[in-house]
């Protein structure tokens, strides 16, 4: 093992060393709000790292060349480093044009400060296969790095991968317009077939560190059906050259003990999100989300620092998120679903949070934009060959009541927020479905709205200190066994 990989190694295990000892005791959840049960945290993250000697991905063909295509060349690399028992394939300085790329097992692919992997924008250079996209099983093409029915991989290293997704966020907004008129709203984002930056999917112990991701045709990392998995520093920005649509950072999906920390995204829609599949088909996998720690990130431009659904089939359960920051970004927690989703959110926790900028401190509905979350076949295609995910997206869920999404257990805390939209919006659907068991305390916002909570049970508001520009009050209504202690106050000192 030479000194370079012996660095890396040695950086891991320190760091899965402090992730196990750091204590979790000094969180302030509320008096008389209860102690959420954390005791699930020390397993989460990648617990291995790729050892072994080091592959110069030049010494297999690759050339600092953005004008040819390096694909060949690096998976050479790859290919030839896995089948010799592991190690690091490690990328020289340089601009490098690549389709999709397959990482293996005991593999870290290594990309070097100065080192720019360039997706291709031929969408013919990313194979298709069967994935999830959106909550469904379907056919979408490759990423352009997929991390397959692996264990024990990596990707490191100061490099970039810039996703040059522009193509792609052109043809969706092109396609919207023309659905949007034919009334096919629900089907556009499933017929406009996008590029995503990474997939790690039905993979175990993979680490993803450090890296920056870039443009990204679709979302920018998504774990599949994967367990024990680390992103530590990564930077996300969908913000360059563009604006581009559905370019979630990170979406964990019915993935289990995950570890997020220290990454930086700023995208178009959910910044870090989790989803367990939707409707029927997302119900038919039933597959959790499940133990994920998300601590010391950055959300700038986006819908969520943290978002939970609205693919919600499988359930999410057993979140925490702390020393966590947001600018610019739609809501600093917020969960969402529908009425044909299913599932339970249960067992959320985020507190140590600063916000400036933001829409909401907390948005939670149960039934969330309805004209992409229900699915209604106009009459001129009755009776006429349909695409197959068309008929997974119309299979309704029976009896109807399995669709029907429960929000419990969730706990919010030690927030301090500026230049806020509005305060929160919280509602249940009626009061046979309220949100349920909600404390949050030891907040201090300036905010322009009070907003609103409707539908709760044992909904608890406790030391919460705001500032409204509007002089409006939270508005209350059908809410049972509610405990709302607000203070509303003039010239706050934050």
């Amino acid at each position: 093992m030479n000194n370079k990989t012996l660095l890396l190694t040695l950086s891991f295990t320190l760091g899965t060393l402090f992730t196990n000892a750091q204590s979790l005791s000094g969180f302030q959840w509320g008096e008389g709000m209860g102690t959420p049960d954390l005791s699930w945290t020390a397993q989460v993250g990648a617990k291995t790292y790729p050892e072994g000697k080091i592959f110069q991905a030049a010494d297999y063909g690759l050339k600092n060349d953005s004008t040819q295509l390096s694909t060949a060349a690096l998976q050479k690399a790859i290919d030839e480093c896995h089948r010799s028992g592991g190690g690091t394939v490690e990328v020289a300085p340089g601009y490098y044009r690549i389709g999709a790329i397959y990482l293996k097992s005991n593999v870290n692919l290594h990309l070097n400060q100065g080192t720019t992997l360039i997706a291709s924008e031929d969408i013919d250079l990313y194979p298709e296969m069967r994935s999830r996209v959106a909550g469904i099983e379907m056919v979408w093409p490759s990423a352009v790095i997929n991390i397959l029915d692996a264990e024990n991989a990596a990707i490191s290293g100061a490099g970039t991968l810039d996703c040059r997704g522009k193509i792609f966020w052109d043809k969706y907004w092109t396609m919207r317009k023309d659905y949007e008129k034919r009334k096919l709203r629900w089907i556009v984002d499933y017929d406009c077939k996008r590029v995503r930056g990474m997939l790690i999917s039905n993979s175990r112990h993979i680490t993803l560190k450090d890296f920056t991701l870039m443009r990204t045709g679709f979302w920018g990392c998504q774990v599949l059906y994967s367990d024990q998995c680390t992103l530590n520093g990564l930077k996300i920005n969908n913000n360059v050259g563009g604006h581009g649509p559905s370019t979630d950072g990170i979406d964990i999906d019915s993935s289990t003990n995950i570890l997020i920390e220290n990454c930086e995204v700023d995208c178009n829609d959910d910044n870090i999100c989790l989803k367990a599949g939707r409707d029927a088909d997302g119900l038919r996998v039933n597959r959790p989300t499940e133990n994920i720690i998300v601590r010391g990130c950055i959300a700038r431009k986006g819908a969520g620092l943290i978002t939970c659904g609205s693919e919600t089939s499988g359930c999410i359960r057993n979140v925490l998120g702390y020393n966590l920051q947001a600018y610019g970004t739609s809501s600093t927690l917020r969960l969402k679903s529908a009425m044909n989703r299913g599932g339970t959110v249960e067992n959320i926790y985020m507190t140590q949070v600063t916000a400036d900028n933001v829409r909401h401190v907390l948005a939670a509905d149960l039934n969330w934009n309805p004209s992409y979350s229900y699915s209604t076949l106009p009459a001129e295609y009755e009776g006429k060959e349909i695409p197959e995910h068309w008929k997974v997206m119309l299979t309704p869920v029976t009896p109807k009541e399995k669709g029907y999404p429960h929000f419990r257990n969730v706990w919010l805390s030690d927030v301090k927020a500026t230049n806020v939209q509005t305060f929160i919006t919280a509602a249940g659907w009626n009061e046979e479905l309220p949100l349920q068991n909600f404390h949050i305390s030891g907040i201090k916002a300036k905010v322009n709205k009070a907003g609103s909570i409707i539908f709760t049970e044992d909904f608890h508001l406790e030391d919460v200190r705001l500032q409204v520009e509007d002089g409006s009050r939270v508005e209350e209504k059908n809410n049972k066994n509610a405990q709302i202690n607000i203070s509303y106050e003039n010239n706050m000192e934050l």
